[in-house]
């Protein structure tokens, strides 16, 4: 494949503003009183868990709207890109910067740990249940590094959007000093150190990271910024008074509506797929002397990609349903692949789940050449087996690992699709190489 290279535009990106800092430190009102300025266009508030929304609507000059939601994830993150389409059409037609608040951030990961700490009481109360034990009510349940990949997954799904967003986004979260840990996690006598509530990777991937305090002047911690004037690891982090949002937004970064673009943002790819679209089966390239089999890299097809949008971003049963029954006409279209229409179940059975029913009773009534599934089945428990995963007693271990590698929870090797055991399959083939490399070294 050939190098391609571009120059750098030089140009400033559309900021992802993070507003962090003690409770009543004016983290809303700061957002709220953006709204006012006439450097803006709409602004859309997303109230996760503080509810000053609708009193901050008194401040004046203050014209945003507030966004509606049940408070399930899938309405928050349908609610998110509905906002983006409505800044990407403004930014088409020339109009005011749109601008989206999401109060808070610290909320937003609270609801993906309870919800995962909800999965992980359901798995321990049927596994109770099945063996007849009894389960300590008193005791949290362990929750399980296939579901912590599942919120976070979640959490990166929505970020990819806010990085990306064509407008501005200003996002708030919980900040405070705690107790300092030691490598081993127990707290160092009379150390403290400041922390942002939030999923851990909150700050980094913020444009711009500014704190507020009841007693301080707004202060910079960092800016990915060429015009901000603060160095990493040669300027300190820069009170100062009076600083606004539209005065860092448009002064101090220096971002002009005019030439701003969305953040370019690759998005990193495990393996050779991408985890969140439909993939054809992958082919077998002939194996070269000293490598394992790899498969090749096949695109998904264009109607998988569109029921796969229309999956995610369903708002209720009625369309996820309508979505739903044109995978079987597509697939004897030939518009999908067997392998395509069998990720799309999954997906529908997933987003049904989000939007509070039941997961289907059936699946499309797609055609499944069984004979070739257990012969893939049989190959990965034996490649299982070659990585030292073999047995009931590494059965656990082995579903962690294939669910963080098909990106979803997997209670048995039976729930997966043929796409998903052609990924494990892959997968298992890079760490026998691996493991085979370390041994000649």
């Amino acid at each position: 494949m050939p190098l391609k290279t571009r120059k750098p535009t030089g140009l400033v990106p559309w900021p992802l503003i993070l507003v962090e800092g003690s409770e009543k430190s004016g983290k809303s009102w700061s957002a709220a009183a953006l709204s006012a300025s006439d450097r803006v266009g709409r602004t859309f508030w997303i109230d996760l868990g503080e509810g000053a929304a609708d009193e901050y609507g008194a401040i004046p000059g203050a014209r945003y709207e507030i966004v509606e939601h049940d408070g399930t994830w899938a309405s928050i993150f349908g609610a998110v890109v509905e906002v983006r389409d409505v800044a990407a059409q403004a930014a088409k037609v020339g109009d005011k910067p749109v601008v989206l608040v999401i109060d808070s951030m610290t909320a937003e990961w609270d609801l993906l740990k309870d919800w995962i700490s909800n999965r992980a009481r359901q798995r321990a109360e049927e596994k109770a249940k099945k063996y007849n034990r009894r389960l300590d009510a008193d005791k949290d349940p362990q929750i399980s590094m296939d579901l912590w990949n599942e919120a976070n997954g979640r959490h990166r799904k929505l970020m990819t959007i806010l990085m990306t967003f064509p407008g501005i986004v200003i996002v708030t979260a919980r900040g405070k000093e705690v107790a300092a840990l030691d490598s081993n996690g127990r707290p160092i006598e009379g150390s403290k150190e400041y922390k942002v509530e939030g999923q851990k990777n909150l700050a980094f991937d913020a444009t711009v990271w500014l704190r507020m305090s009841r007693t301080e002047p707004p202060t910079i911690i960092g800016a990915r910024s060429v015009h901000a004037g603060i160095r990493p690891g040669t300027d300190a982090p820069r009170g100062a008074k009076g600083l606004t949002l539209e005065r860092l937004i448009f002064d101090v970064l220096k971002c002009n509506p005019a030439q701003a673009q969305p953040r370019d943002l690759v998005e990193v790819k495990p393996g050779s797929e991408e985890p969140d679209q439909p993939q054809a089966e992958p082919e077998t390239q002939p194996a070269r002397s000293g490598r394992a089999q790899r498969p090749a890299v096949v695109k998904p097809s264009p109607k998988a990609v569109e029921l796969l949008g229309a999956i995610t971003t369903a708002k209720d049963l009625d369309a996820l349903k309508a979505t739903w029954e044109q995978v079987q006409p597509a697939l004897s279209a030939g518009e999908v692949t067997q392998a395509e229409a069998d990720q799309l179940n999954a997906h529908v059975k997933t987003r049904k789940g989000e939007l509070g029913g039941d997961n289907p009773t059936s699946a499309p009534p797609v055609q499944i050449d069984e004979a070739a599934r257990k012969r893939s089945m049989a190959r990965m428990h034996a490649q299982w087996s070659e990585l030292g995963l073999g047995g009931d007693a590494k059965r656990d271990e082995r579903l962690q690992r294939t669910s963080a590698v098909v990106g979803r929870a997997i209670t048995s090797s039976s729930d997966l699709t043929d796409a998903e055991i052609a990924r494990v399959i892959a997968w298992q083939a890079d760490q026998k190489a691996e493991q085979t490399a370390e041994a000649a070294a």
